[in-house]
């Protein structure tokens, strides 16, 4: 900081709840990792589509992996925490004691994870609604989403039903196991349960659907104070979260973030200069973060609103504080690749290998160029995650988008994400947007290669129509 000497070092604790393990990271200013721990979670799986966890076991790991971290560290030094993790319901009861999200009645197992699908009916129901809160969604709702969950649960499990206190987004639940405060988070509500900046909650959504319980005490059980991604919850951790965790008590817990939103936070905000690229002297608005994991997130930010069709949002304030969000996806496993033979071949399998890397790549193009046409102006790339280590991956997004790949320097960038939020709480940072800049760092920038430009303009033709063709045989189909 500014007149301060370079031995001052400040350090923040980002934690990370993944859908199979948690993670911790003691971050500097710099951004840089200076400790990294990792422990794996439980997961339960009774019937197909039904997938659940602990908050115990989830709480038990992240106070694990955070003693690791910060062993023989200056406790003083250590001046916030962030937390984020994966968009599980978690259900409690009103003294905060775990709820059983399922039919044997097993209290322990009260999460619901973000990739359970036993909704679906309940989905198709709310979606039927075409309640104007389904516009900031792309239109319609994912199974993934929590209305659905929380309608299922009603409609199943009445005994837990009637004795919940809570229900929780899995980052909210770790702020509130950190500072005993309920808030919430921009990120979680306005993503996965309806919230919007404009209006909150909706009342009549909630009737409309059934669920015209939850409106009662102001939304105590879903969330009656909604705070800003970064901001300081409550008067810090309590003593008893910070003997839990080998933190020191009273230091700064920030509102928290889905996993996702937060590795873009740890790479979209980053100082370019005297990297040569076209995003330098432009506003963030300017970029997109992708976080490539199991699943591809494009992550888009703007100051105005954008209904982009397909693409989830705008969401305000869900992952940069004052700017709108879009949110556009897809499958790492990519899109099925035509021209497929029975060789099996090491150079045949490098040729998938090849189509398949490409097929995501034009499937980026493809949502790039959708937010593009609603309003959005993207001129750069931001990678992270695991796929951002494979060079062929990166090199066929700059080449088949023809934008340059800004890669982070840290490749937990989720992580830093975290820690970014923990240093934004504990005021040693004017703003989210400020700290992204001293702490998102950038390692590598690949520039597009223009030589095979016309074959991958004609190769995207091609992924055009097989969209199409997709769409049309899923409809003649869905026709049974």
């Amino acid at each position: 900081m500014p007149g301060e000497k370079q031995s001052a070092v400040k350090y923040y604790v980002g934690v990370d709840v993944g859908s199979a393990s948690v993670r911790a990271a003691l971050v500097d200013g710099f951004g840089t990792v200076v400790a990294h721990a990792e422990q794996p979670i439980q997961v339960w799986e009774p019937q197909p589509d039904h997938y659940e966890q602990s908050s115990a076991d989830i709480w038990a790991a992240c106070c694990s992996v955070t003693k690791e971290v910060v062993r023989g560290v200056d406790a003083s030094l250590i001046r916030g925490l962030g937390f984020d993790a994966t968009c599980s319901l978690v259900v409690v009861d009103k003294q905060f004691q775990p709820l059983a999200v399922n039919s044997e009645g097993q209290n322990h197992r009260n999460v619901i994870m973000w990739m359970d699908h036993r909704a679906v009916s309940q989905v198709e129901r709310i979606n039927a609604t075409q309640h104007r809160v389904l516009n900031y969604v792309g239109g319609t709702m994912s199974v993934e989403m929590q209305p659905p969950k929380l309608l299922w649960i009603k409609e199943n499990l009445p005994k837990s039903w009637e004795k919940v206190g809570y229900f929780f987004d899995l980052p909210d639940f770790l702020s509130w196991k950190a500072t005993g405060v309920t808030a919430r988070s921009l990120c979680t509500v306005v993503c996965k349960w309806t919230y919007t900046s404009d209006r909150g909650w909706d009342d009549s959504f909630w009737k409309m659907i059934g669920l015209e319980d939850l409106v009662k005490d102001k939304y105590e059980k879903i969330g009656k104070l909604v705070l800003s991604p970064g901001e300081a919850v409550g008067k810090g951790l309590t003593p008893d979260a910070a003997r839990e965790l080998g933190l020191p008590a009273g230091i700064a817990v920030a509102a928290s973030l889905i996993d996702a939103h937060a590795g873009g936070l740890g790479v979209i905000g980053a100082d370019v200069k005297g990297h040569n690229l076209p995003c330098e002297n432009q506003p963030i608005t300017s970029r997109v973060a992708m976080i490539c994991g199991t699943s591809s997130c494009h992550m888009g930010v703007s100051e105005t609103p954008i209904f982009v069709p397909g693409v989830w949002g705008p969401y305000f304030s869900a992952m940069v504080p004052g700017l709108w969000l879009n949110e556009g996806g897809q499958s790492a496993t990519g899109k099925l690749v035509v021209g497929l033979t029975l060789s099996r071949g090491l150079d045949e399998l490098a040729l998938i290998y090849l189509a398949t890397i490409q097929a995501i790549a034009l499937g980026t193009r493809h949502i790039l160029e959708a937010m593009q046409a609603a309003g959005h102006d993207i001129s750069t790339l931001f990678l992270c995650g695991g796929l951002s280590k494979n060079p062929l991956f990166v090199q066929m997004h700059a080449d088949i988008t023809g934008k340059p790949v800004v890669l982070s320097k840290e490749v937990e960038s989720v992580l830093v994400g975290a820690a970014i939020l923990g240093a934004c709480a504990s005021g040693d940072f004017a703003s989210i947007q400020e700290a992204m800049a001293k702490m998102g760092k950038i390692g590598r920038v690949v520039q597009p290669n223009h030589e095979h430009k016309r074959f991958y303009d004609k190769k995207y033709e091609v992924f055009l129509k097989l969209v199409e063709h997709q769409r049309e045989y899923r409809s003649i189909m869905n026709s049974l």
